[in-house]
């Protein structure tokens, strides 16, 4: 590639990212999710539209993989450990005997309505299985629902992609190739050393960069997210479910009260938009509109059996131990949203050649398009009329890990040595510039909040939070302290103070 082919590389990847940008806000302002917008521009820009040809299933799968970590890292670091603790149960169990019983009943319903074989039904019914977590994400958090409600969905979310890839997977070999045993035997070690690795991992990030001092504030975001990709990729090097170790990893980061906290998850969303432009982008490319109308009839079946039978059955089933209210069953059933993921992984058997796994990736893509439409505006109205939004919804308190660049703040840290002046200085005496202040101090080991009387002794750490406007003269008044005492005066030279 030369400069000039770089340049023009880069040029379209820009544009695409804003067009796609401004398509979003457009869907956005009628509850659709972004989904639709990217995948609108990547049909734009196929072979039907402006000419752009992709047709590599094994390439998109790769890059589908890589995105879908990055956006279940973006769910997890941003996911409330207080909001899905409770809910724990009920999540693993939709996203496991859920899975189950939605890829049975929608497995029957394909092979009995559109006559396919075995393989094709079963994939069909996998395929379909396992809800979006950037679809959920997206709506969800718009909606304010009870937080046992969201919580539930966000996690199921999170947790169902892994039994999905790895049924997929199984049923993309000849069905006579597994027996009930061995499958049931590779989906417990998979998603068992999946939680592990997640879990381990996730807490050695955590405590490694609560007490390491990194030399820049915009390294904390890059080593958090890294620890995320790092345990997606652990996983999936000993064969076991990567989008449920990254899930874990992440979980435990963006709840373990790391130093820059926001500043993580402002840089985990922009991965997780890069990704999912990326990502819808990419599979609008893959898909021939050509051989969309054939499949039309198919999908709308299929998702109807999905809809209205498959994914109710599952909830109800997984829900039963657990005495749901209707209402909530009713709503959890209704935001099964696809998108993405299903899509994604209708390439797996296009990958492995599978017969018929062209015109089920056909289907998928209609399906989930359709069902969009309809699901995510009527999402809102749904939840309304069954009682399950707030008129008047109460925010969140939010707390963070010393949010200074939100608060135009610094925080200096001053180390009293034995030579220093500034021994036996009251804090009044410091006569600090408004609104600084001394907010803790530290001394052998153990810290308080001074008040105006506490003398300074060799060896105490101050920390004095400042505005950035102040902050020199506050350091100018420290020095000065140090080098002349409380008596320290201020004194002009060369048009500076000293």
């Amino acid at each position: 590639m030369t400069l000039h082919e770089l340049y023009l590389v880069l040029l379209v990847a820009a544009l695409v990212v804003v067009a796609s940008i401004a398509a979003a806000r457009l869907v956005s302002r009628v509850g659709l999710p972004v989904l639709l917008a990217y995948l609108g521009i990547g049909l734009v820009l196929g072979e039907s539209g402006l000419g752009v040809r992709f047709s590599d299933a094994r390439v998109a799968q790769a890059l589908g993989i890589a995105a879908l970590a990055v956006i279940l890292i973006d769910g997890g670091l941003s996911t409330d450990w207080h909001t899905i603790r409770p809910v724990l149960g009920r999540a693993a169990t939709l996203a496991t005997v859920g899975v189950v019983v939605s890829v049975v009943v929608t497995a029957v319903g394909a092979w009995l309505l559109l006559g396919v074989s075995l393989q094709i039904a079963l994939l069909l019914g996998a395929v379909v299985a396992s809800t979006d977590a950037a679809a959920v994400f997206s709506v969800l958090r718009a909606l304010p629902l009870p937080p046992r409600l969201s919580g539930l969905l966000e996690a199921e979310s999170g947790f169902n992609d892994a039994p999905t890839v790895i049924l997929v997977l199984a049923f993309s070999v000849p069905v006579t190739a597994h027996t009930p045993l061995t499958a049931l035997r590779d989906l417990a070690y998979e998603l068992g050393a999946g939680t592990v690795i997640g879990l381990a991992l996730g807490v050695v990030g955590a405590y490694g960069l609560r007490r390491l001092s990194l030399p820049a504030s915009g390294l904390y975001p890059l080593a958090t997210f890294t620890m995320g990709l790092a345990a997606f990729a652990a996983a999936g090097a000993v064969h076991a479910s990567g989008f449920l170790s990254a899930y874990l990893a992440a979980i435990v980061l963006g709840n373990a009260g790391l130093p820059h906290r926001r500043a993580v998850r402002s840089f985990a969303e922009g991965l997780g938009w890069i990704a999912q432009i990326g990502l819808f982008v990419m599979l609008g490319l893959l898909v021939s509109p050509g051989e969309l109308p054939a499949v039309v009839v198919p999908a709308l079946l299929i998702g109807l059996v999905l809809l209205l039978v498959a994914r109710p059955a599952s909830v109800a089933v997984s829900l039963l131990p657990f005495r749901v209210p209707w209402r909530e069953q009713t709503l959890l059933s209704w935001a099964g949203l696809r998108g993405a993921v299903p899509i994604v992984l209708a390439t797996f058997p296009v990958v492995a050649a599978v017969s018929g796994s062209e015109r089920l990736f056909n289907i998928v893509f209609v399906l989930v398009v359709a069902f969009t439409l309809v699901q995510a505006p009527t999402l809102a109205p749904v939840a309304r009329a069954l009682g399950l939004v707030s008129r008047d919804p109460t925010r969140d308190l939010q707390l963070e890990s010393a949010p200074l660049d939100v608060l135009d703040a610094d925080l200096i840290h001053v180390v009293v040595s034995p030579r220093s002046r500034l021994r036996n200085v009251e804090i009044w005496e410091l006569r600090l510039p408004d609104p600084a202040v001394v907010t803790m101090v530290v001394r052998a080991g153990r810290a308080f909040v001074p008040h105006e009387r506490t003398p300074v002794r060799a060896g105490d750490e101050l920390l004095v939070m400042t505005t950035h406007r102040v902050r020199p003269e506050v350091e100018q008044r420290l020095r000065a302290v140090g080098r002349d005492g409380p008596r320290a005066r201020w004194r002009r030279a060369r048009g500076r103070i000293l």
